[in-house]
């Protein structure tokens, strides 16, 4: 099963996103800043931490405490064994720095989004195992 990494601070939209991705058939797993979801995606490549899943993409809010969206995906674009890791943005004032900055992200969305949209792109990026 391939794994999604939801990063933002709202616990509820991790929540909604969480059922919606699961019930697509994804694993999912939550960061509340991107210093939280740089610490799952680091360790997710390390050989010595049997059992971490490598996540294969992630969604991210802009705005979260500690490291932003944008700095987060800049710190993944930094390093060589993620750089490649699709990155969908979805913020609500923020969304056009996603947009002017198509290199840092993969898809970019407004809040509040469409879920069938989110899982419609989440399928293009990460088409699961199968199909």
């Amino acid at each position: 099963m391939s794994t999604v990494l939801v990063a933002d601070d709202e616990y509820v939209i991790c929540d909604i996103l969480g059922f919606a991705l699961e019930d697509a058939g994804y694993l999912v797993e939550k960061a509340s800043n991107g210093e939280k979801a740089l610490e799952i995606l680091t360790a997710g490549l390390a050989p010595e931490t049997p059992g971490k899943t490598r996540v294969e993409l992630l969604i991210t809010d802009y705005m979260m405490p500690v490291m932003n969206g944008e700095e987060l995906a800049r710190a993944l674009r930094a390093n060589p064994d993620l750089e490649a890791l699709p990155i969908i943005l979805m913020s609500g004032a923020q969304a056009s720095i996603g947009r002017e900055n198509p290199g840092l992200f993969d898809g970019v969305l407004d809040k509040p989004f469409d879920t069938e949209l989110l899982i419609a792109m989440v399928q293009e990026l990460l088409p699961l195992s199968g199909d």
